[in-house]
């Protein structure tokens, strides 16, 4: 019997009985469906974490108050005040090739108005290299100038976020006066939409000269961090190692271990989110493989049924001497139709449905060509391996006894 024979024949047997060919592939269409929309919803979050981190600045190295790992430099974890304006200055003369640019930072969350509104913000005192260091850009207006900090200047650059809250949507501020911890501060611009949400929003923040940050809103002498932009991603540990030792060398510590501050850089987030990422969409993706099973054995169920009904018709077949290998064949042909039919079907389920949720909950739309081809090969081998054991019981059958089933 020739292979197109046994496929045409295959097609008419599942025909005869649509509805339990249709419940049959639906557990497979369900699990391949699962899959492909859960993997891809797990890899639109890794996406929309890593954009997010990305956007935090490029090649970012931050040095907070506090003792870890420093480039080279190993010490354990905690938190002080030790970081100060003139750390950054020594990092920033010292002209290290490794680091292009050096931002220190005045970072605390508090209470703004403006006329009857109030909002809880990020405040942060900045320098103008900020900018250059956080991928910041203006949307209108300017952002804090090298005058600005050496006049001790109340003036404010305000996010997105905060412009909604203070002034309603659509506003432009600019010139307007918001309060910081009372003090009038005039708006001079507003910067792009970074997105984010929580107390992560890089949106939600009010900037203003770091100079004004430390004597006049918030009385203190030392900085909550420095930020650092390496030369090139090669030489971020190099930069780390720079600025690691020249600080351990001003604070006078001899032992790294004792160091009275931490670094990390944004690869150090990056590989800590994807990995977190990772594990979390592996997750899903085993969950939604659990269906898979399921299906594969609702298939083997309905064939070992196939098989019980077709008893005579398989003894008819063998008695006029069609070979096992023929019986066999055609229900594993029978049984990979139902499986790669439903793969295909899921295919498309699991597409339409990561896309809707990606948009519902925004979030980038991104399918792996890797998942799908995965998916439908799976559902194939689901197909051969759940289907031999009833196309092994059909073909041996004795032709016999076979014709006298009743």
């Amino acid at each position: 019997m020739e292979f197109s024979e046994l496929l045409a024949s295959s097609f008419e047997a599942l025909k005869l009985n649509k509805v339990r060919t249709a419940l049959a592939g639906l557990g497979i269409v369900i699990g391949i469906g699962a899959v492909i929309a859960l993997v891809s919803l797990g890899q639109a979050t890794q996406a929309s974490v890593q954009n997010s981190i990305q956007g935090l600045g490029a090649n970012l190295i931050t040095v907070t108050p506090g003792s870890q790992r420093t480039g080279a430099v190993q010490g354990g974890f905690g938190s002080s005040q030790t970081l100060t304006l003139d750390d950054a200055t020594a990092i920033e003369t010292a002209n290290y090739p490794s680091i292009s640019k050096v931002s220190p930072e005045v970072d605390r969350r508090t209470q703004v108005t403006a006329g009857k509104n109030n909002t809880n913000t990020s405040i942060i005192g900045a320098t103008p290299s900020y900018t250059d260091v956080h991928n910041v850009t203006m949307d209108s207006g300017t952002f804090i100038t090298a005058a600005d900090v050496t006049g001790n200047r109340d003036v404010a650059v305000l996010g997105p976020t905060v412009v909604s809250n203070l002034f309603g949507d659509g506003v432009d501020p600019t010139g307007q006066t918001v309060r910081i911890n009372k003090i009038p501060f005039t708006v001079i611009g507003v910067t792009v939409s970074k997105g984010g949400t929580g107390f992560g929003n890089q949106d939600d923040t009010i900037f203003i000269p770091i100079s004004t940050a430390q004597k006049t809103v918030f009385g203190i002498d030392y900085v909550s961090d420095i930020s650092l932009s390496a030369a090139t991603p090669d030489s971020i540990t190099q930069a780390e190692n720079d600025a690691g030792y020249l600080l351990l060398k001003r604070h006078k510590i001899n032992d790294a271990t004792q160091a009275d501050f931490s670094m990390f850089s944004q690869s150090d987030i990056l590989n800590t989110a994807s990995s977190v990422t990772g594990t979390f969409t592996a997750l899903l993706a085993g969950i939604a493989a659990i269906s898979l099973l399921v299906g594969g054995i609702g298939i083997m169920n309905i064939m070992l049924v196939t098989v019980i009904e077709r008893t005579r018709e398989i003894g008819l077949r063998k008695a006029l001497g069609a070979k096992d290998k023929t019986v066999i064949t055609q229900f594993l042909i029978e049984s990979i139709i139902l499986t790669i039919g439903g793969g295909i079907i899921g295919m498309i389920l699991g597409i339409t449905l990561s896309y809707f949720i990606s948009m519902a909950i925004s979030l980038p739309f991104t399918i792996s060509l890797t998942s799908i081809i995965l998916a439908i090969g799976v559902s194939g081998g689901i197909g051969i391996l759940f289907g031999w054991y009833p196309a092994k019981k059909a073909a041996d059958l004795s032709p016999i006894e076979a014709l006298r089933y009743e």
